[in-house]
């Protein structure tokens, strides 16, 4: 008898570490595996906030005065993407029209307030908000009509690039350029000048043909690169610093089928496979490549991909689908943020897996039907909101790009490995694009360049931020000191030196918003530090 019970302990025991172990496992699926059910929220507090006349912030028991209608938010806080950079603010507005940031400007004006347009806030380091400032939620602001006759797009500032392509799509029409994620805002990446994976035409600028700018003296002002030449260099590229871009006129190009191709490079081979090689050959109209983050291949390895014309396609463009955004992808992404073995895994599916799953447009043409080959129409390869990157861990993400000589790029990678592996911050991703030399004042690219795009996870403390700045300053000097420059629209860990350094215009671009913003009304982060 007492054997009996001491076998049915026994298995109750195992059974209930069984199912412990199983519940475990389905919970650390799920936290692993699952997005999030609401948009990342870093806005939620709100805080009673009195301001005096020097824009500073005092405590007080005493709301804000009577707010108007258009304004969104009365007092309280607002972030940006990364959930690191929470400000308290005079309020927000959300324009539905050009007359309405008209208006706003007015209630700004007459309370001497700074303002900040904003989109989608995923600059990281302060450059959509001010200290009791009066922030413009310009998301409101989101029409797009295809002048198919000019062929143009006409595309309101808070209008995201994923409304933009499902705009065109169904007239064969795509945009001329775009940034590698479709859920920013238009009027937000031309204010950084974003770029993308056609390395043909580089960054936004040269795809913008006009604008439509409310400047600090409320006038509506339509500008474009004959009209005002200064004014609409400085605006691309400008952080808002100018006025508040309500709408934006771009350049449209068919809608193109290409062939997506892969093949695994020695990362110490793409400058020159992308000099000699892509560059000449007339047919591939889009690049890029992905850097190796496993321990075996550190940045030594890439994956390059190139979208090549291959002729007339005969037979209807199939509708966009969604791409990317799979429990089983999100679990090994989110998995690979602890970094070590679980890197190798990532970059081995990278490799091998993700190929087998991309949303290929297929053929009736046996000439077509080549094996394992893949056409994407030019707005599917551009149609990503990267929703897999979505997750419910306790850590942020982190972006930073830099611009390099074609033949220095080697070099800084060998530079940069070691200094990323002494460091807590993970990197999830790095990437290679091409850009060019254009007509902004803030360009990143006096000439040819190759960008390095990191994309980094950290965990949310002060340690990890203190591990991060000093990271991205030691990234900041590789580059420096290899001829290149790097991209403001993140962590501002850089001096004005080195700014100056790798923006020589930097003194001339804010000559020119003193001009034209005499009163500072529009001020950021970036401005407070380097102005």
């Amino acid at each position: 008898m007492a054997r009996r019970r001491r076998h049915t302990v026994r298995r109750w025991v195992v059974a209930g570490a069984l199912t412990g172990t199983l519940l475990l496992s389905l919970v650390t699926w799920d936290r692993y595996s699952g997005a999030p059910t609401t948009a990342r929220e870093c806005t939620a507090e709100t805080r009673t906030i009195a301001f005096d006349a020097t824009h500073g912030l005092r405590p007080t028991d005493h709301a804000p005065p009577e707010a108007p209608g258009f304004l969104t938010q009365v007092g309280g806080v607002v972030n940006d993407a990364s959930c690191l950079n929470e400000v308290a603010v005079h309020g927000v507005a959300g324009p539905r029209s050009e007359a309405d940031v008209v208006t706003a400007l007015a209630y700004a004006r007459e309370r001497e307030l700074v303002v900040s347009p904003s989109g989608t806030r995923h600059a990281m380091g302060g450059q959509a908000s001010f200290p009791g400032g009066l922030v413009l939620d310009m998301r409101r602001l989101d029409h797009v009509h295809l002048d198919t006759a000019a062929g143009t797009v006409r595309v309101g500032a808070g209008a995201t690039w994923r409304s933009v392509l499902e705009a065109l799509h169904p007239h064969g029409r795509a945009v001329a350029a775009m940034p590698s994620i479709d859920i920013l805002s238009v009027g937000g990446t031309v204010s950084a000048n974003a770029h993308g994976v056609d390395f043909r035409r580089g960054s936004l600028a040269g795809t913008v043909r006009s604008l439509r700018l409310v400047t600090a003296d409320g006038q509506v002002r339509a500008i474009d690169r004959e009209s005002d030449p200064e004014l609409f260099g400085a605006v691309i590229g400008g952080y808002g610093l100018l006025g508040v871009i309500t709408e934006i006129e771009l350049e449209t190009v068919p809608n193109t089928v290409y062939r997506l191709d892969q093949r695994v490079v020695p990362a110490a081979d793409l400058a020159d496979i992308y000099s000699a090689e892509i560059v000449p050959d007339d047919s591939v109209r889009m690049m890029y490549a992905h850097l190796s983050t496993a321990p075996s291949s550190y940045l030594g390895e890439a994956i390059l991909y190139t979208y090549t014309e291959h002729g007339e396609w005969a037979e209807p463009i199939p509708p966009l689908v969604e791409v990317q955004d799979s429990r089983p992808g999100r679990f090994v992404l989110n998995l690979a943020r602890h970094g070590g073995p679980l890197q190798e895994v990532r970059w081995k599916v990278q490799k091998d897996v993700l190929p087998r799953h991309r949303p290929c447009a297929t053929s009736r043409n046996e000439a077509l039907r080549e094996a394992e080959a893949c056409f994407v129409p030019r707005t599917q390869a551009m149609y990503n909101d990267l929703g897999i990157l979505r997750h419910k861990l306790s850590r942020t993400d982190i972006l930073q790009e830099y611009f390099l000589p074609g033949e220095r790029l080697e070099e800084f990678l060998a530079a940069v490995a070691p200094v990323l592996r002494e460091h807590d911050a993970e990197l999830l991703s790095a990437s290679v694009r091409a850009v060019h030399d254009d007509d902004t004042l803030l360009r990143y690219a006096p000439d040819d360049r190759l960008a390095v795009v990191l994309y980094l996870s950290q965990q949310v403390s002060d340690e990890a931020n203190a591990d991060m700045a000093d990271l991205t300053e030691q990234l900041v000097q590789l580059a420096l000191d290899h001829a290149g420059t790097f991209y403001l629209p993140y962590q501002q860990h850089y001096t004005r030196a080195q700014v100056a350094q790798a923006y020589p215009m930097l003194d001339e671009f804010f000559s020119v918003k003193r001009r034209h913003d005499p009163a500072g009304m529009f001020r950021n982060a970036f401005s407070e530090r380097f102005a």
